[in-house]
């Protein structure tokens, strides 16, 4: 079966007949963008929608409660400048070391311009993922906001989501979680617990597009937010064209500005259409059985698991630490050659098996990773 070694949920989700799937929903698209007549938004306007509604039910938020973004930067950075001014003058923002880097990356620029001190909690020496209680630790009153990483993107430790919340309760902080690598795979409820704001991506478990990036926002908070990036969109009619006039939209509509970008929603959206479609315990169950023969398969051979051994405390990903004798570059190459697609961060070879990969595959793998490590 193609795809059976296909081991990069982590990174692209794929699933059967995407690239027909994919190729159908542009080629409507061109055809509906390319007729001479006024159709256009009365096509695609409705299907941007129906993409906003299908990450809605995944993450059971509140009609008028998400938005489209390019990406999970993108959609942090319009969430952090759009709070009330000086929110966050004068406090802390905290993450964890092993946040997505690009949210670090993004974060390291604004503090001295918005007035805040971002606290990194660090790894432990030798450790793979931040400790709970080390970041609970610099949790303090003086957080103004936090953001958790529900699932590590180079370890796939799981957080305690609720213990972590009920913290962020106690010290008066906003809390977010970015979802993106666990989103689709896992159950997530931004309502159990109740988190303030949560960002992702429809490219890795969901098997969408680049592009295809979403905030939720809390109803709650939504009419204390004033987006800096604004437009005709932004508000409650966008087809308002008094400029004395502007008033954002109560609802999450005042996150979005000019004209939408609607081409990675609507290339995602036959993705998110299949995904709704299948039933999603048996999805988890067939991950949680091949990641069980990874773990068997790291034990096997040796490797140190990155990830915890605990399923209850990991995503849907297996990640072990290669010997030194043998750089992981090479080994995701050797694996490549025989069709076993793979990939690594330094000597973490990461390894995510979804809905097109199978016992087969995981035998395959190995297979060869017995051959080339020995």
């Amino acid at each position: 079966m193609t795809g059976e070694t296909y081991f990069l949920y982590h990174s692209i989700g794929q699933y059967p007949n995407k690239s027909r799937d994919l190729a159908a929903a542009m080629g409507a698209f061109a055809t509906c963008w390319g007729a001479a007549d006024d159709g256009q938004w009365a096509e695609v306007l409705p299907k941007r929608q129906r993409f906003i509604d299908r990450w809605s039910a995944i993450i059971n938020a509140a009609p008028g409660s998400l938005t489209t973004f390019e990406s999970v930067t993108q959609a942090f950075h319009a969430l952090l400048i759009a709070l009330p001014s000086g929110h966050l003058r004068g406090k802390k923002l905290l993450v964890a070391a092993d946040c997505f880097p690009s949210n670090h990356f993004l974060l390291q620029g604004m503090g001295e311009k918005y007035g805040f001190t971002l606290k990194t909690v660090a790894l432990r020496q030798g450790a793979a993922h931040v400790e709970e209680e080390d970041f609970l630790d610099a949790w303090t009153p003086d957080v103004g906001l936090a953001l958790l990483t529900w699932v590590s993107s180079t370890s796939s430790a799981r957080i305690d989501l609720p213990r972590m919340v009920a913290h962020g309760r106690r010290m008066g902080s906003l809390v977010g979680v970015d979802i993106t690598q666990a989103a689709g795979l896992l159950p997530f409820d931004v309502n159990a617990p109740e988190v303030d704001f949560a960002v992702s991506t429809s490219l890795k478990w969901m098997c969408g597009t680049p592009g295809a990036g979403v905030l939720y926002l809390s109803p709650r908070l939504i009419p204390h937010c004033q987006p800096e990036l604004r437009g005709w969109f932004s508000q409650e009619n966008p087809f308002n064209w008094d400029i004395s006039r502007f008033s954002y939209a109560p609802d999450i509509r005042r996150f979005d500005n000019g004209t939408p970008g609607c081409m990675a929603a609507l290339a995602s959206l036959p993705a998110l259409d299949w995904h709704a479609e299948q039933d999603q315990a048996a999805i988890l169950a067939h991950n949680r059985a091949l990641t069980a023969q990874l773990i068997d398969l790291a034990d096997t051979l040796h490797l140190p698991l990155v990830t915890p051994r605990d399923e209850a405390r990991r995503g849907g990903s297996v990640m072990v630490a290669l010997p030194d004798s043998h750089p992981a570059q090479g080994v995701v190459a050797s694996l490549r050659a025989q069709g076993i697609t793979t990939d690594a961060r330094s000597q973490t070879l990461r390894l995510s098996p979804g809905v097109m990969t199978s016992a087969t595959g995981v035998a395959r793998l190995a297979k060869a990773l017995h051959t080339i490590l020995r």
